[in-house]
């Protein structure tokens, strides 16, 4: 009578608090996501929430569902890893190379989580901010790279993670603090603090800077994402960062940030992997917790469809 899907719709509606928003992380039409519950409700003869309240307001029947969801799912993942074992994919390696330098607020975590549940595969990390990381992966020494800029390779495939906002940090008491969004016009005296890669793969020039042919006044790099950061709030540079990078300066109240153009400017972290190893059970383990583990801790971030 309950099957996992509707366990899993539950779970969508209490993490989103809306039909609409629990209908497309299901992937389903909002009338489709109503039909199910509405069936599963005639099947239980029960209501499991209350209609029009957000966030969404579970019944006692409700709250009992959540629990099972909880208590099953997990469940059912631990199996289907297990018998992915039994199929022979048990066994592999897993070198990661990040071309992204803010990724270890949410890689780590991943990680830890990824190498509980396959304990069998070689894992590895390295930091690709001095190399292009690419070429080993096409040739097999590495496996995975996460980066916001993918390149056209034959035998790779990037696999979509999440959206964020590329944003403009500035000092508390900048010119530019209190506005909404810049324009491009507006930092050329301004000088640009950057991660230590070449300027043909940083968004701040190629979506944003470059189609206007303009420059900022200095560009200086810095190789983490605290010390930009510290710069930006001593007045020395504004910075381009990640939203979900940011979230913890703004909280603290050591910097602000604008949208850079009035829609802002949205980019897509991926992974990048070989397409041989698209069906091996690890990897896509590994895409899967990566995409779960992004969404639980960072904010700000879209999930992509």
């Amino acid at each position: 009578m309950i099957e996992l899907r509707h366990l899993k719709t539950l779970q969508a509606l209490r993490e989103t608090g809306s039909l609409v928003e629990a209908a497309d992380r299901m992937y389903l039409t909002q009338s489709a996501l109503s039909h199910q519950i509405k069936d599963l409700e005639d099947r239980l003869e029960c209501t499991l929430f209350v209609r029009k309240t957000r966030p969404t307001r579970f019944t006692s029947a409700g709250r009992r569902l959540l629990e099972l969801a909880d208590e099953a799912i997990p469940l059912f993942k631990t199996a289907e890893r297990d018998i992915s074992r039994f199929s022979g994919g048990e066994a592999g390696r897993l070198h990661i190379c990040i071309e992204c330098h803010s990724c270890f607020q949410w890689l780590v975590p991943c990680i830890n989580s990824y190498r509980a549940n396959w304990p069998e595969v070689e894992l590895d990390l390295t930091a690709g901010f001095n190399f292009t990381p690419f070429p080993p992966l096409a040739r097999g020494d590495i496996d995975l790279v996460i980066t916001s800029d993918p390149i056209d390779i034959p035998g790779i495939h990037y696999v979509p993670l999440f959206h964020y906002e590329a944003m403009l940090a500035l000092g508390k008491s900048h010119r530019l603090a209190k506005q909404v969004f810049v324009s491009p016009d507006e930092i050329v005296n301004e000088t640009l603090i950057t991660y230590p890669i070449d300027r043909n793969r940083l968004d701040i020039f190629t979506r944003f800077l470059d189609p206007f042919d303009l420059e900022p006044a200095h560009t200086r790099t810095a190789e983490l994402t605290t010390m930009m950061v510290q710069l930006v709030a001593s007045g020395r540079g504004v910075a381009c960062l990640p939203n979900w990078a940011l979230t913890e300066y703004l909280d603290a109240d050591v910097v602000t940030a604008c949208k850079l153009g009035p829609e802002g400017l949205w980019c897509t972290l991926y992974a990048a992997i070989r397409e041989d190893q698209l069906d091996t059970p690890f990897m896509e383990d590994f895409l899967t917790t990566a995409v779960t583990s992004s969404f639980e801790y960072l904010s700000g971030i879209g999930r992509v469809d």
